[in-house]
């Protein structure tokens, strides 16, 4: 049984949370960042193996348990994303002190007896919709997510109280809305970017092999977070934007003509 300040420090402290979640080593600053984010709208530009799902884990773990009758709902590209997304949910709860009892649990749902729900869902509209005021939505792997599906997230959280949109992801090239989310200036997105010379845990000799087994391209998208054109794009979008320009006015209406 923990002291009110004991289980006040494990509401507060997210550093002291992670560890008693059984999170081995200190939080990356963007991960305690992240944790304690006032912000509703979040966009991780994470590079492979920086510890994005350990922080999604972490956070919907903390939602749940702090904040009473939340719905938590996680969600990845495919089952078997979701059951290890899912997994890493349930091992911070069961190793946190002083936690709400357990009402239900499945492979891909934990219900605690303070009314909080953690649902992980693949990636489908089938499975999603249903669902209404999520106080926090995560999606890993956002990029890999198809655009409709996360347009039907989005209202899911119209009557929540305090709401929470997260959405994590190594690049996908120069298209879909985790693109356009990244490079719009819309100011409500808190924008992080986690390229792998940030981790402590990826050293440079991983690196260099890496760039040379995966060749520029997929790695500079892979661990250099950058949105890359693929290898079969006949034109670079680079080059694309070049032939527009905003401006000339366009003959037969619209908003550019090219150049």
């Amino acid at each position: 049984m923990l002291s009110m300040a004991g289980d006040l420090r494990l509401a507060l402290d997210v550093d002291h949370f992670a560890g008693c979640a059984g999170l081995e080593g200190p939080l990356d600053g963007w991960q305690r960042r992240v944790l304690e984010a006032g912000e509703s709208k979040i966009l991780l530009n994470c590079s492979r193996q920086a510890g994005k799902s350990t922080t999604a884990g972490l956070l919907a773990c903390r939602t749940a348990v702090y904040e009473p009758g939340s719905l938590v709902l996680c969600v990845s590209p495919s089952l078997r994303q979701s059951g290890e997304l899912f997994r890493k949910v349930l091992e911070y709860y069961h190793a946190l002190p002083g936690k709400p009892r357990v009402v239900a649990e499945s492979a891909l749902r934990l219900e605690l007896a303070n009314g909080s729900r953690v649902v992980s869902l693949p990636g489908s509209e089938k499975t999603i919709r249903g669902y209404s005021k999520a106080n926090l939505v995560v999606l890993d792997e956002a990029s890999r997510i198809e655009d409709a599906l996360i347009g039907s997230l989005r209202p899911m959280q119209a009557v929540a109280g305090r709401r929470r949109f997260v959405a994590m992801s190594t690049p996908f090239g120069r298209r879909g809305w985790f693109f356009e989310r990244w490079r719009s200036a819309d100011p409500g997105w808190l924008k992080v970017e986690i390229p792998a010379e940030q981790c402590p845990r990826i050293s440079e000799e991983f690196l260099e092999e890496q760039e040379r087994e995966l060749g520029p391209l997929l790695f500079r998208q892979e661990y250099r977070c950058e949105f890359v054109d693929s290898a079969e794009t006949l034109f670079a979008t680079a080059v694309v934007e070049r032939a527009f320009d905003a401006s000339v006015r366009p003959l037969f209406g619209g908003t550019r003509a090219a150049a």
